[in-house]
C-alpha cells in the first residue's frame, strides 16, 4: 500500500481512481461495506482504489477541551485498509486552515487535481467542507461538475435497528461491553503499543503482566477483567487474562494500568519468554469481571485463579 501525507506527495500522473473519504474511527463493518465497494468498482474499472482521512481527528481540532480518544490507531487502521485490499492511504492533515475550504474547494483540491477520481464512493450521511455544508447531494452535483460518478453506500444497521456507528462502539468499550462492540465492528477490539516494565506485582503474586505502556492506540475499555488475545512483534498469538484499572486493592497507583497474564506461556527456558519492548497487538473478547478491592492478597491471588480460569473457558481452551 502507499501512503501519502501530503498531496503534493502524490504523482501527478496519479489515477484514474475510485476514491472514499472518512474518518473510519474504529473501521467498522459499515466501513468494510463501503471499502468492499471501492475494491471492486477498481477492479472492475481498472481504477486506482484510494482511502482519504485525517490526522488529527476533526473532533480533536474543533473542540480541543474535549478529552476525544480514537477507537483505532493509525497504524491499525492503515492496517483495516490494506487487508481490505485497498492500494492507496491518503492521510491528510486537519487543521482549523484545512477545514475552511468550501465542499467545492475540498473536492476539486484531493479528489480532482491530485487523485483525477472517476468514482466517489460514500456513506449517504456523509458531510464534508466548511461546517460540513456538504452533503451527499453536494457531492453529486459535483460529480456532474467535474466527471465522477457517485455511489452511496447505506447504512448498516443492527439486529437492534440502531445505525452501526463509531459513536455507539464507543460507548459500548466505555461500558465494558467488548462483545457487544466486536458485533459493530466486524472483529474484536484492539489496542496496538509497547510492552513496558511495571511496579512488579503480579510477578510476586504469581501472575507476571505484560504492561501497555500508557501511549498505547486504542480506545481503553471500561475498568474490569477481560479474556483475550496478544499478539506478540514475531505473530506469535498468546491467550491472555487482561486486567484494566488502577489495582484498587493496592494503594499509590493511581493512572489506569492495561496488563495481560499470558496463559499458558512456555515453562521451559520460561526466562527466554521476554515481551519487553515489543510493540503487541492485545484484542479484548469479553469482560469477566468489574474491578474489585480486595481484603488481602489471598484473596486476589483465589480471584485472579478464577479469571484464568474462566478466560480459558471463553476462549475455547478448556475441554
Amino acid at each position: 500500500m502507499q501512503r501519502f501525507t501530503e498531496l503534493e506527495q502524490i504523482p501527478t500522473d496519479f489515477g484514474p481512481s475510485v476514491v472514499t473519504v472518512g474518518n473510519f474511527d474504529g473501521a467498522h463493518v459499515g466501513h468494510t461495506r463501503v471499502m468492499e465497494r471501492v475494491v471492486q468498482i477498481a477492479r472492475d474499472n481498472q481504477l486506482a482504489s484510494v482511502g482519504v482521512s485525517f490526522d488529527p481527528h476533526p473532533a480533536v481540532v474543533h473542540n480541543p477541551n474535549v478529552d476525544h480518544v480514537e477507537i483505532m490507531g493509525q497504524e491499525d487502521r492503515q492496517r483495516f485498509f490494506e487487508d481490505m485490499g485497498l492500494e492507496n492511504y491518503v492521510l491528510l492533515h486537519y487543521d482549523l486552515k484545512f477545514a475552511s475550504q468550501t465542499p467545492e474547494e475540498f473536492v476539486k483540491n484531493v479528489f480532482v487535481d491530485a487523485l483525477h477520481a472517476r468514482w466517489v464512493v460514500i456513506g449517504d450521511d456523509v458531510r464534508f467542507g466548511y461546517r460540513n455544508s456538504g452533503d451527499l447531494n453536494t457531492m453529486i452535483e459535483l460529480g456532474k461538475k467535474y466527471g465522477f460518478e457517485v455511489e452511496a453506500v447505506e447504512d448498516l444497521t443492527h439486529e437492534s435497528q440502531r445505525r452501526c456507528s463509531s459513536t455507539w462502539i464507543r460507548e459500548l468499550l466505555t461500558d465494558g461491553k467488548v462483545d457487544e462492540a466486536a458485533q459493530i465492528l466486524g472483529r474484536n477490539h484492539l489496542m496496538h503499543g509497547e510492552i513496558v516494565h511495571g511496579a512488579a506485582r503480579g510477578r510476586e503474586l504469581g501472575f507476571p503482566t505484560a504492561n501497555m505502556s500508557f501511549d498505547s492506540d486504542g480506545f481503553v475499555p471500561a475498568d474490569g477483567v477481560y479474556a483475550g488475545w496478544l499478539t506478540d512483534a514475531h505473530g506469535n498469538k498468546w491467550p491472555v487474562a487482561t486486567s484494566i484499572g488502577t489495582n484498587p486493592t493496592f494503594e499509590g497507583v493511581e493512572q489506569r494500568q492495561v496488563e495481560s497474564f499470558v496463559i499458558g506461556r512456555p515453562e521451559e527456558r520460561v526466562e527466554d519468554f521476554n515481551l519487553y519492548g515489543q510493540r503487541v497487538i492485545l484484542e479484548f473478547v469479553q469482560r469477566l469481571r468489574p474491578m474489585v478491592a480486595y481484603r488481602g492478597v489471598e484473596a486476589l491471588i483465589e480471584q485472579m485463579n478464577q479469571d484464568v480460569e474462566q478466560a480459558k473457558e471463553v476462549l475455547g481452551l478448556t475441554a
